[in-house]
């Protein structure tokens, strides 16, 4: 079914929907600051450097998050050959992309007051720049190859091979010993960390979601019409 959506009727609700996104971003955006930057307390040890957290976890989050989500896509794709699913995958990337390159930088800047260092070979970091570069390579070769079908079937197995890492991430600081600390947040569990710094990155993170998802539709949107400059009536 979803193989047959013209591109037209897709692109008359996803076109709409930017600006409205944009203004909650921007309200979200604004109490995330508010409470990070001047309500939330400074850490005992770290002081106001803690307050990198609020961008740099955010950031981390959404990478993995994302490329859950194109992996995940990705496998479907290989398997039902679904061009609408190609292009939400290809949409989602950049952010996911831009995300990790901003967990990565705001992690050295954080590195250097933190661990005194700007750079170490920690197995939580080499994973983050791993999965930077699967993003990387999954970008790249939408550019490279004209063919858009083999394209899609270059990028999936990227993205699928690329999900290896994602619990090589995430356990890294329970498997090795690392700089980085056991998780403080934890859903099933309860989270270490005060509500004094939790609500606020909860709501960072929520407002990197939003422009996360801003990104997507401006390039969902793009696609869409070169596909409707082409003549193409079906995906």
């Amino acid at each position: 079914m979803l193989k047959n959506i013209e591109p037209s009727k897709i692109y008359s609700i996803t076109s709409k929907a930017p600006k409205y996104v944009f203004y909650i971003f921007l309200i979200i955006l604004s109490i995330g600051l508010l409470e990070a930057l001047i309500l939330s307390p400074k850490d005992y040890i770290q002081s106001h450097s803690v307050r990198i957290m609020y961008v740099h976890v955010p950031s981390a989050w959404l990478s993995l998050g994302i490329f859950s989500v194109i992996g995940i896509l990705s496998i479907i794709i290989l398997i039902f050959k679904n061009k609408n699913l190609s292009l939400i995958t290809k949409s989602l990337a950049p952010s996911g992309f831009v995300f990790s390159i901003i967990a990565l930088v705001t992690g050295s800047i954080w590195g250097k007051p933190t661990w005194g260092t700007w750079w170490a070979w920690d197995p939580r970091i080499v994973s983050m720049l791993i999965l930077g570069l699967f993003y990387l390579m999954y970008l790249i070769s939408w550019r490279i190859f004209e063919n858009k079908s083999y394209a899609s079937n270059v990028t999936s197995i990227i993205a699928i091979f690329g999900m290896i890492n994602l619990p090589i991430i995430k356990y890294s600081v329970v498997w090795w010993n690392t700089l980085h600390q056991p998780a403080s947040v934890n859903l099933l569990s309860g989270s270490s960390i005060h509500h004094s710094m939790l609500v606020p990155l909860a709501i960072m993170t929520a407002a990197f979601a939003l422009f996360s998802i801003l990104i997507f539709l401006m390039k969902y949107n793009t696609e869409l019409i070169k596909i409707k400059n082409k003549g193409l009536n079906r995906l």
